[in-house]
């Protein structure tokens, strides 16, 4: 790892680092390994070696009742981690009960037929082992870590949130207090103010709503909302589960399979899902009393099966996701020093998510920084890029992957979502070679078709008279 890379990171703002439930490829940080191979891109007149990556044995097999199980032996240390991807995120909330899911998936932790939460933590303790679980846009994850000698033990108390839940009422009560207070708590962040607020305007349907709900969503979902959200969603036919770590495939099948095999296959629902988005040009300003203007300014984005993702991928990395290397960070941070961070990203999810650009800069520099940025997306559709630039997009996106694999959560993760986007076994292989093939003309070419400079809405969260953006109008 060069020093370069690890300031990239350090400094790499909030949207740079995030979570797994927006997809392992967050932002243009593509999480894919590959093999050793050259490649010769024609087009940059340059050859680029992509670095050869030790990836596991990997297996693969599907259940009678159509669980799908994948184990990659890593045995270099002595634990083995579990995750088991349900889709069953919250875009399948019912209108008026966002933040159902999430809360159903939490709700798993709050006791069993035969453990209550307390006995839950205390096992937990003894084993040394962790147990999460979490809801995101698409899907929810339930994980374990434990070591290797006690993964009987961790994978029946694992098999017990999953299938025997209980969601007594006055946990699922104290949770709902809990997210109410860290929704109130948030009203006080203003990247946070300002992202619930471009969510909520850019999407017409699907996305729009925050994972954890909101204020007037949260008091309407009931025990009995949580346990049908359960049971229609938590059986083996609706998820995935990889075990990672240092384990086998014979033990998985002589230990793990015959608990798994019990698990009943439910008869699944389906929740009608579109993607409708909100054009601009449209501004909505937020009066804070903060020195620092934050800023979202975007529009809709891509799913993770568009045909152009790896074109796109690149695309934004030269843009604004490259950390040091973008064009928006040398253009507004180093240039201009008018923002102290400043970074894009496609939210690439089964359907199209958005495309942000977030900035924070002074009061004072909000308008600057915002034609900056426009300008920038215009520039970058109206002219092919440098051969410099693409092939230090193609080399970093190529050669970082390691970084997206180094514990056993992060490689579970990743085999479960090349799972769930159908993405192949052999996609560790592939991926450089995805990546390499995209030739210079192309990233004009996505730029036009997937940025829309004219038709952004932009979210600012700042102190309005101090940033002269109190007036009616655009800034």
């Amino acid at each position: 790892m060069t020093a370069r890379f690890l300031l990239q990171l350090l400094l790499r703002p909030f949207w740079k680092v995030r979570n797994i439930f927006h997809g392992f490829e967050s932002g243009t940080l593509n999480l894919k390994p590959g093999t050793g191979l050259t490649v010769t891109f024609i087009a940059a007149s340059i050859t680029v070696a992509a670095p050869a990556y030790a990836f596991p044995p990997v297996e693969r097999f599907v259940l009678p009742n159509k669980l799908k199980v994948i184990v990659a032996e890593e045995h270099s240390l002595p634990f083995a981690t579990l995750q088991l991807l349900v889709d069953s995120g919250s875009r399948k909330d019912p209108p008026g009960k966002e933040g159902l899911a999430r809360l159903t998936a939490q709700g798993l932790l709050l006791g069993t037929e035969k453990r209550t939460a307390e006995a839950i933590n205390r096992e937990l303790d003894f084993l040394g082992a962790s147990l999460g679980a979490a809801a995101g846009p698409d899907y929810a994850v339930l994980s374990l870590r434990v070591l290797k000698k006690d993964l009987d033990r961790g994978f029946d108390l694992f098999m017990d949130v999953l299938t025997r839940p209980v969601f007594p009422a006055d946990e699922v009560g104290r949770e709902v207090e809990k997210t109410l207070a860290a929704i109130q708590s948030e009203e006080d962040q203003p990247d946070m103010v300002a992202e619930k607020a471009f969510q909520k305007e850019l999407y017409l349907s699907g996305y729009g709503h925050p994972v954890e709900g909101t204020k007037e969503s949260l008091p309407a979902v009931a025990r009995g909302d949580v346990e049908r959200f359960y049971r229609e969603n938590y059986c083996p036919n609706n998820a995935i589960l990889v075990v990672a770590g240092d384990v086998t495939v014979a033990e998985v099948r002589a230990s793990l399979v015959p608990l798994l095999d019990a698990w009943k296959a439910g008869d699944g629902v389906a929740v009608p899902f579109k993607s409708a988005f909100a054009e601009g040009p449209k501004t909505v300003k937020i009066n804070r009393s903060i020195t620092q203007a934050n800023i979202v300014i975007g529009h809709a984005g891509v799913s993770r099966d568009n045909p152009d993702y790896y074109a796109v991928v690149l695309m934004n990395y030269i843009l604004g996701g490259g950390g040091f290397s973008s064009r928006l960070f040398d253009e507004i941070r180093v240039k201009r020093g008018l923002a102290y961070s400043v970074g894009s990203f496609f939210d690439a999810r089964r359907y199209p998510g958005s495309f942000q650009v977030s900035i924070q800069t002074k009061n004072s520099s909000a308008r600057e920084a915002i034609r900056i940025v426009l300008d920038q997306m215009k520039l970058i559709q109206a002219s092919p890029v440098k051969v410099k630039e693409l092939d230090g997009a193609k080399k970093y996106l190529t050669g970082s992957f390691p970084m997206r694999m180094d514990t056993q959560a992060k490689l579970a993760g990743f085999l479960a979502q090349v799972e769930y986007f159908g993405l192949g076994l052999d996609y560790p292989s592939k991926y450089p070679s995805l990546i390499l093939a995209v030739a210079r003309e192309k990233i004009q070419d996505v730029a036009k078709r997937y940025l829309y400079p004219d038709k952004c809405i932009v979210v600012i969260v700042a102190d309005l008279k101090e940033a002269g953006l109190d007036a009616p109008g655009l800034p």
